[in-house]
């Protein structure tokens, strides 16, 4: 009794919890949303009980430095569910241990130094006019007098997850392989938001077995590992010469499985994280972003005028064109900074304990930075809920994890390694749908619903379907679809 009210003093204020179950009957199908408000209740800092797991969450840029700078050595580690994060083996989910210090390195250099992504250049670029003669194909399928729109999301999946495919194998996807893969994404998604409960509810953990049963998740395990083993039959059998340029990374870590300095589970792991961190969060913050602007009209054609002046219509914008387009690359920020993919960076965990605020956090404390409340901080923003990319001409603002204003790719040991890669692909594909096409409401006046889905991704509820209108460029593409 003691230690327990030792352990509890002095924490972060928060809503007051139930016995065994802590404060999950009152939080939302948005649990960002329930921390916003508790937040207004009792402050930057809370307390929130999952069950009988503590969890704090900082909702402020100063605070946020605190734990991602300042406290960062006591807060490197990560809080996980064991079955789900393979014990912490892969990238994302590892501890700050020399284990994670190596896989980040390797990750750095193969794939997102400088040197790496000038070097796949090419490669982006080929995807990105994939993508646009996909939408001018579809486009021209439909009657002149009834245009059909457009699904965006289903173009942008595409294209995201096969840059990344071809960048890690050498190869983009067929739509089965594709299809699967998205499929299995969004079991993993389910399994671990089921499995959270039973984690931090310490009764449930034993009847756990008949809600997630064990058959369930090694089905689920042997899926994801046939589709893997799939995915880089190719490379093992050395199949096409054409590969041998583009498997680098993946070569590199069988390699190291060879020598014993990987695991298999490792090896998986780390592929796979870098599959779904990488697909899914580009793709979701660029639907948002096309979102944005077929509400606001006025950005887009100020992007369109930038991209005609700068461009011009004999050519497809290239990310050799980015430096010139100053507008573009604020459209990105705003997109990062209003509609971030995870509204809350992935949980840290407390090694030891420490003060935040003038507060305790016990060690093994869950910490959660609330990436949305400080992206949207009226202390920081002026209109802060609104989509203006101009507020980023006006300030030169680092959103890669320098400037705590704003922070889409965390800051610290932990930040995203593939930040400036992300923010190329971005701007590449973004700028191909500006300069290709316009984009409007297939019914005049019609809103578009910004619902957004609950989950660890914050996607759009409805997929965007919008009326694309070639632009003049187009032409140069069409050249080579006649």
């Amino acid at each position: 009794m003691l230690y327990q009210r030792w352990w509890t003093s002095n924490i972060p204020p928060g809503p007051k919890p139930k016995f065994m179950i802590g404060n999950f009957h009152q939080m939302k199908p948005h649990w960002t949303h329930s921390f916003l408000e508790w937040s207004q209740t009792y402050g930057p800092i809370i307390s929130v009980w999952m069950g009988s797991q503590l969890s704090v969450v900082v909702t402020s840029s100063d605070l946020a430095r605190q734990v991602l700078r300042d406290k960062d050595h006591q807060l490197s580690n990560r809080q996980r569910s064991d079955k789900m994060t393979q014990d912490g083996t892969d990238l994302v989910w590892s501890d700050y241990t020399p284990h994670y210090v190596k896989l980040r390195k390797l990750c750095t250099l193969e794939l997102f130094s400088l040197k790496s992504i000038e070097n796949f250049r090419s490669l982006r670029e080929m995807e990105a006019r994939s993508m646009v003669e996909s939408i001018l194909k579809d486009v021209k399928k439909s009657d002149d007098q009834s245009p059909k729109p457009v699904v965006v999301r289903k173009y942008l999946a595409a294209v995201v997850l096969n840059t990344i495919s071809r960048l890690m194998i050498g190869k983009h996807f067929g739509d089965e392989e594709g299809k699967e893969f998205k499929a299995i994404v969004e079991k993993e998604f389910l399994l671990s938001g089921e499995g959270s409960l039973f984690d931090n509810v310490w009764w449930l953990r034993w009847v756990s077995a008949w809600i997630i049963s064990d058959k369930a998740y090694l089905s689920h395990m042997e899926r994801r590992t046939k589709w893997f083993r799939g995915a880089i039959k190719p490379i093992l059998e050395e199949e096409d010469v054409a590969f041998k340029e583009h498997q680098g990374f993946v070569r590199k870590l069988l390699e190291l499985k060879e020598k014993k300095e990987l695991t298999e589970e490792t090896v998986h792991g780390v592929i796979w994280n870098m599959f779904t961190a990488g697909s899914d969060t580009t793709a979701v913050i660029i639907e948002w972003a096309m979102a944005e602007m077929i509400k606001c009209r006025d950005v887009q054609e100020k992007a369109q005028q930038e991209l005609d002046s700068v461009v011009g219509t004999e050519r497809l914008m290239t990310e050799a064109d980015i430096p010139k387009l100053p507008y573009l690359q604020c459209l990105v920020k705003e997109a990062l900074r209003l509609h971030p993919s995870t509204p809350l960076m992935l949980p840290h965990k407390a090694s030891e304990t420490v003060w935040l605020g003038g507060y305790k956090v016990p060690k093994g404390t869950t910490v959660y930075v609330h990436v949305e409340a400080i992206n949207r901080d009226p202390a920081n923003w002026r209109n802060a809920d609104e989509f203006r990319p101009e507020r980023f001409l006006l300030e030169d603002i680092d959103v890669k994890g320098r400037d705590f204003r704003v922070l889409p790719f965390g800051s610290g040991r932990r930040v995203c390694p593939a930040a400036q890669l992300s923010m190329n692909l971005m701007a590449l594909v973004m700028g191909n749908l500006l300069q290709c096409f316009s984009w409007s409401s297939p019914i005049p006046g019609e809103s578009i619903d910004m619902t957004e889905n609950p989950g660890l991704l914050c996607s759009m509820r409805t997929p965007v379907q919008a009326l694309a209108s070639p632009r003049a460029v187009t032409r140069v593409v069409s050249l080579n679809l006649d």
